[in-house]
């Protein structure tokens, strides 16, 4: 789904489904404080948010994913797989497996580390630990209360903060701030706050600082006419990253996140884009849900979470490592 324009700021929109979202809280609350969470055998640290996609939780979990190995860690990843038909517990191979299976997100991390779909967390740790993970990273699931985590993250998008601050459907927020606070060890604040949500963590949680960077091949694209387009939360976050790049963008075209690109869609694009002399660039996650065979028509921007203060997410990890 994409997340509602009113989603972003107060309005009479808002006000009118406030008896609703009052449901919702109750319900988030109920299925928290009802639930007795299953510890695992191993380490469990969770990427999640608060608010209804887009934060940037798949990158961060592969963030902290290579830090665990870098450190020593033997880290698998652990994802409900949304978008995709299989259960699970299955571990993701992204030569048998496509997006309609397993979902985009499960491919982006499979390329890095093993990594698990499974509906069931607590299956899924089992599984993970079985084949030798000496640490689990969720990707999401900070909400589902059946597998206990170690260490909990919320990551915060700095461009759209907790958005109006209302329930779902009043706003984005899945739980009230508060309650999802309480369960949290740190929050990692991506790009530029322009909210002030920093200040209104302070005090609260530790806020570690970062940022998502087009990787070294990204500059190829510098200076170039594009079309880009993507089936992501917050597509003007990827355009806002081309003009970084120094691209020109000739036209834009938006679809639902975790969109599924039939060959006729990317023919078109591809047309357009030749219409306006431009590339056609979309993101890695896109990409993955294109047929294998389409993958080489259009331009890609890989990109990846920096830290801004390394020592600052190790310390927070350390207590795993004894």
């Amino acid at each position: 789904m994409r997340a509602p324009e009113f989603w972003a700021r107060p309005g009479i929109l808002p006000a009118l489904l406030a008896p609703v979202a009052a449901i919702w809280g109750l319900a988030a609350k109920l299925r928290q404080s009802g639930a007795k969470p299953t510890r695992a055998g191993i380490p469990v640290i969770c990427a999640g948010n608060l608010v209804a996609g887009g934060a940037g939780k798949t990158p961060t979990a592969l963030a902290l994913g290579a830090l665990l190995e870098a450190q020593g860690g033997a880290p698998h990843f652990l994802t409900r797989g949304y978008g995709g038909g299989l259960s699970g517990p299955v571990q993701v191979d992204p030569s048998q497996h496509t997006a309609a299976d397993v979902g985009d997100e499960a491919l982006l991390l499979a390329a890095q580390a093993p990594t698990w779909v499974s509906h069931d967390r607590v299956a899924g740790a089992r599984a993970a630990e079985a084949s030798g993970a000496t640490v689990i990273v969720m990707d999401d699931g900070f909400q589902n209360p059946k597998l206990a985590k170690d260490v909990s993250f919320i990551v915060v998008d700095g461009g759209y903060g907790f958005g109006n601050g209302r329930l779902m459907p009043a706003g984005p927020l899945r739980e009230r701030i508060s309650g999802g606070l309480a369960r949290a060890q740190a929050a990692i604040l991506i790009g530029e706050d322009r909210h002030g949500t920093a200040s209104l963590l302070e005090g609260k949680l530790p806020v570690l600082r970062a940022r998502l960077e087009p990787d070294e091949s990204a500059r190829r694209l510098a200076g170039r006419t594009v079309l880009a387009f993507a089936g992501i939360a917050r597509p003007a976050k990827f355009y806002d990253t081309l003009r970084r790049l120094g691209c020109n963008i000739a036209l834009t075209q938006d679809f639902a996140d975790h969109h599924p690109y039939t060959p006729d869609e990317i023919m078109a694009l591809c047309e357009s884009a030749s219409a306006f002399g431009a590339l056609p660039v979309t993101t890695e996650k896109d990409l993955v849900r294109f047929p294998a065979e389409a993958r080489g028509m259009v331009e890609t921007v890989r990109v990846r979470l920096v830290w801004d203060d390394p020592a600052a997410i190790e310390a927070v990890l350390k207590p795993l490592r004894g």
